[in-house]
Parts: C-alpha cells; structure tokens; sequence
C-alpha cells in the first residue's frame, strides 16, 4: 500500500512537472517570436515564420494568421492523422497563439533593453531562447501544433522521415524569407536553428548525439518496417536465447538521433505494448548505414 502511494506521488509529481515544463517553453518560445523574431524580420520556419512574411506582404495581422491557420491545421491533422496524433497537438495550438499575444506587449517593454549595436548578439541570444524554449516543448513529446501537422502528414502521405520533413518546410519558409527580407536575415535565421537545434539535444536527452536501442518483440517484422520505412536507418538483429524461458528469439540493434527518441519509444510501444527494450547513450557512431546528422532537421 505504501509503495503504491509513492508511485502515485512520483506520477503526481511527474505530471506537474512535464504540464510547467511544456508551458513554460511554450511562453519562452512566443516571447523568442516577438522579442528577437517579428522586430528583426528573421524568418527560421513554422506557420509563425509564415506570419511574419504574410504580414510584410499584405500587412494582414500575423498574430491572427497564426491562430486561422493553426485551428485550420488542427482540423486537418484530425481527418488526416486521427484524434491520437491530434491530441499531441491540442493544447500546443492554442496556447502558443495565445501566448505570442500575451507576450506581445511585454516584448515591446523588454525590446528597448535588448537593442545591440552587432546584429550577431541578438541572433545568438536568439537561438539560445528558441533552443532553450523549444528543448522544454519537445522533452516530454509535446508540439505547438501549426507546422508539425504537416510534416506528419508529409511522413504519413510522401513517406519521408519526420526529421527530413522539417528540413524540407524549414528551408521552404526560410527561402521564402530571403526573398522578402534579404539574404542576410536568412544567414541569420539558419544561424539561430542550428543554434537552437544544438541546445534542444542537450535539453531533451543530454550531451550524447544519439541513442542506442536493443529491442526485443514478438513483432519484430512491425518493427524493422517501422525502422527502415519511418526512420531511415540501419539496424542489427542479434539471435537471442532466454535465461529464463529458454525460448529463442531476436533482439534488435538501432541507432536512433537524439531527437526522434521519444517518438520511435512510442511507435514500439504502439506495435507491441509488451516490448523488452534497453536505451542508451550513444555518443559516436561510425560506420553503418545511418541518414546524414545535420543539426538543423
């Protein structure tokens, strides 16, 4: 009885901590937007990127762009994607408009103070709040909704992986940004997402660049299409033999980038709830047959 208390008030306590965690990041990252982003017309991707070149083309207001076009999104993802996959991104939608208007004001008080002779001071503060804040939203596999739904949809109907689907709209939008702004502002931009990819890796799992997976499942066809088809990557399968059971079987060897960790733990989980996987840091590969780590998707 104790035991099952103590569990209860880790789960308690691990609920409050990942809800404070993913609305702070979300406040921190809509603060980015209008206190280095909207006065500075850097444009480094998503449907907010999309809002700032929207209202430099038309003057149409980016903070209501934003929130027409996420609903908008939420509302695809839910035909499209299923109520699951839209639930991650629910209360994300809604926030993050909310707090990029909340935000707004406090970003015009805060604007004066941050004003830097070098350009260069305000892009690397820049990426170390966006890095920062975007490392609190992805740690415990929230979203802020807008964007993401179409890269999913894009990995679900274009079979590309989730990580080249980002760069793909990335790119897309900021090229889109150095049509209208210039080139430098793009330079800009793709300084501050590699900085900011940077510092999500060292906050959603630590200093290593990737993680190990040792995969035992009675699904284990699931779970190599899975790997090859969704991730892209190579993988190891080992014979194995039960200590216990003496039952022989198969575990399976992948490594997997920092940043897809907590989605591939999932997907096994979805195949096979009853899954026996090992994780471990994994802080150089070399060899094998792996995608490109760029460390800007």
């Amino acid at each position: 009885m104790k035991e099952e208390n103590t569990l209860k008030s880790k789960d308690t306590r691990e609920i409050i901590v990942t809800g404070v965690s993913f609305v702070f990041g979300t406040f921190c990252l809509s603060l980015c937007y209008n206190l280095f982003f909207v006065p500075n017309d850097i444009v480094v991707g998503g449907v907010s990127g999309l809002g700032i070149l929207v209202h430099e083309l038309t003057g149409f207001n980016s903070q209501v762009f934003i929130y027409v076009v996420s609903i908008l999104l939420l509302i695809v993802s839910y035909i499209f994607l299923g109520k699951d996959e839209s639930r991650r991104a629910l209360i994300g939608t809604f926030l993050y408009p909310l707090f990029i208007t909340f935000t707004s004001p406090i970003a015009k008080f805060l604007v004066s103070y941050l004003s830097f002779e070098e350009i260069l001071v305000t892009v690397v503060l820049a990426g170390l709040l966006y890095g920062f804040s975007n490392g609190l939203v992805y740690k415990f596999g929230y979203s802020t909704g807008g964007s993401d739904v179409l890269v999913r949809l894009g990995c679900k109907y274009l079979h590309f992986s989730e990580g080249e689907g980002v760069l793909i709209f990335n790119i897309i939008v900021v090229l889109f940004g150095a049509f209208v702004f210039g080139v430098d502002r793009a330079v800009y931009a793709i300084i501050i997402i590699v900085i900011g990819s940077t510092i999500v890796d060292k906050i959603t799992i630590g200093i290593s660049d990737s993680k190990k997976f040792m995969i035992y499942t009675r699904e284990a066809r699931k779970v190599r299409a899975l790997i090859e088809e969704n991730f892209k990557t190579g993988y190891t399968i080992f014979p194995t033999v039960g200590g216990y059971s003496h039952i022989k079987g198969a575990m399976i060897m992948v490594i997997i980038r920092n940043r897809d960790t907590h989605l591939f733990k999932e997907k096994i989980l979805e195949i096979d709830p009853t899954a026996f996987f090992v994780i471990s840091d994994c802080y150089e590969v070399q060899g094998g047959v792996k995608r490109s780590n760029l460390p800007f998707i």
